[in-house]
């Protein structure tokens, strides 16, 4: 039977019908025998504190509705606005890896949200949806995007987000890991260990634990569609050194990029090891690789990292 999942949540539903969040504080992984679904939850199902949490809110001009979401085949491409929220939550919840369930189109199901210490907003409507929250006190937004803050949802344990706007709902943060303020971790991406996250991690992206990313330094999947990004996965005890990038290139365990080397799959680097020029590419997913720019080399040189090698 195919892995499924299933959760009872609280969704934010504009008055036009759209989907702005659903939050899914218990979900749950098991097989499940049956189609996916959403379907609005009867009050009698409920526990008092659910109970006390729906109703209209009138000034943000949306209801708050209790729905079970029902994932019959994760492999599967998500359904839904609900579907895509509970995948995500499942992924904040460490209850999956990112690259591990299908989140093809996931953010084409979702709409663009005024996220605010109000709760989540229609776009469309926000001017007047602001008049009505005056009365609240002062109103803060923290975007309009598609993905909200992950602690707002979801604060897994043993990790330290120094800003919280930085990490977005959907990124895996193992324990031990800490992001940094200037680091940043997308959807479908983080760490599967313990790892310093002072760089950015665009979605798709997984580094294995020890990683140190250093300050504006990037690991980017490659683009290749404006909502989708290849799967890219980054070894354990890896170092990006300032102002390093990798776009679309595996490194293996132990890889080294030194200050300013910027690679992608076309970018030529000199092989210490052959003595010739090759593309990045051909070095992806190797191990112990110590690629830094050398005096007597237009291109990064790649030589062989002997740091922590037997």
């Amino acid at each position: 039977m195919s892995r499924g999942a299933r959760a009872v949540g609280i969704a934010n539903i504009a008055m036009n019908g759209t989907v702005l969040d659903t939050w899914f504080p218990s979900p749950e992984l098991l097989p499940i025998d049956g189609t996916s679904g959403t379907h609005r939850v009867s009050a009698h199902e409920l526990s008092p504190k659910f109970l006390k949490l729906i109703g209209a809110d009138h000034d943000r001009l949306v209801e708050l509705v209790p729905v079970r979401t029902v994932i019959a085949d994760l492999d599967a491409p998500p359904i839904d606005a609900h579907d895509v929220f509970l995948r995500l939550h499942l992924l904040s919840h460490r209850m999956v890896e990112p690259l591990t369930i299908n989140m093809a189109s996931a953010l084409e199901l979702l709409q663009p949200v005024v996220w605010t210490n109000k709760g989540p907003c229609l776009a469309d409507n926000f001017e007047t949806v602001r008049t009505n929250l005056r009365a609240r006190g002062l109103i803060h937004v923290y975007g309009i995007d598609r993905l909200p803050r992950m602690v707002d949802y979801v604060v897994p344990s043993g990790v330290t987000i120094a800003e919280a706007e930085r990490v977005r709902l959907g990124a895996y943060l193992a324990e031990g890991t800490s992001v940094m303020r200037e680091g940043y971790v997308s959807y479908n991406a983080g760490s599967l260990g313990p790892a310093r996250i002072e760089g950015r991690l665009s979605s798709s992206v997984v580094v294995g634990g020890g990683t140190d990313l250093s300050l504006s330094s990037a690991l980017m999947a490659s683009r290749v569609s404006e909502f989708e990004r290849a799967s890219m996965r980054v070894g354990r005890d890896c170092r990006l050194h300032p102002s390093a990038g990798v776009i679309g290139v595996d490194l293996g365990d132990r890889c080294e990029i030194g200050v300013n080397v910027m690679l992608e799959p076309d970018t030529m680097v000199f092989d210490v090891e052959t003595g010739t020029q090759v593309p990045a590419r051909t070095i992806a997913g190797r191990a112990d690789l110590r690629i830094e720019r050398e005096p007597f080399s237009t291109s990064p040189v790649v030589r062989r990292n002997t740091l922590g090698v037997d």
